[in-house]
């Protein structure tokens, strides 16, 4: 490569860089008197995250999900997305997935059923954005499933949805 190719590179990484750290952090608290969601619901086989107050459609999203086969999640590593009811019992800003929701699973029949089948039930089960690095990829990671058990949306959407969720909200993950 020459110098003045490496001298355009530089310069367009440079301007890039400059327009990334322009551009405007996003609101991750809710604005005054915005609704927030009282349930979460997944429709695996619609591929949809929809939040609800008071039981009325706040937002619908189009989700990417575990890679594994059909069915509720069985054991650590077989990357299928449980089924259930579950909480959002935690927020992590420091997720290497943008942000994450954190979802309750395994719950106490998730857990009785490996114990059964003397397996690990896994966890680490989120809600999340894209890998830190990948954002170019937000709206085409919904494409195909990827993950190893969660539910994944673009960035700007898990920023809403972290905005409107409050810790303790209730997910409901359907077949």
């Amino acid at each position: 490569m020459s110098r003045a190719q490496r001298v355009v590179i530089a310069s367009a990484m440079a301007v890039a860089l400059m327009i990334a750290g322009c551009a405007k952090a996003p609101r991750l608290d809710p604005a005054p008197g915005e609704q927030l969601a009282d349930r979460v619901v997944v429709v695996k086989s619609a591929h949809t995250l929809t939040l609800y107050a008071r039981g009325q459609i706040l937002k619908t999203y189009k989700v990417a999900l575990g890679r594994g086969p059909a069915g509720p999640k069985d054991h650590q590593g077989d990357h299928k997305t449980p089924e259930g009811d579950y909480i959002l019992d935690q927020k992590n800003a420091k997720s290497r997935f943008h942000l994450a929701l954190h979802v309750s699973y395994p719950n106490a029949a998730d857990r009785q059923r490996a114990q059964r089948e003397g397996r690990d039930p896994g966890g680490a089960i989120m809600v999340h954005g894209v890998a830190w690095g990948f954002g170019w990829l937000s709206s085409l990671q919904r494409a195909i499933d990827w993950t190893d058990g969660c539910i994944a949306v673009s960035n700007p959407e898990i920023e809403e949805i972290w905005r409107l969720v409050p810790v303790g909200t209730s997910i409901e993950i359907k077949p």
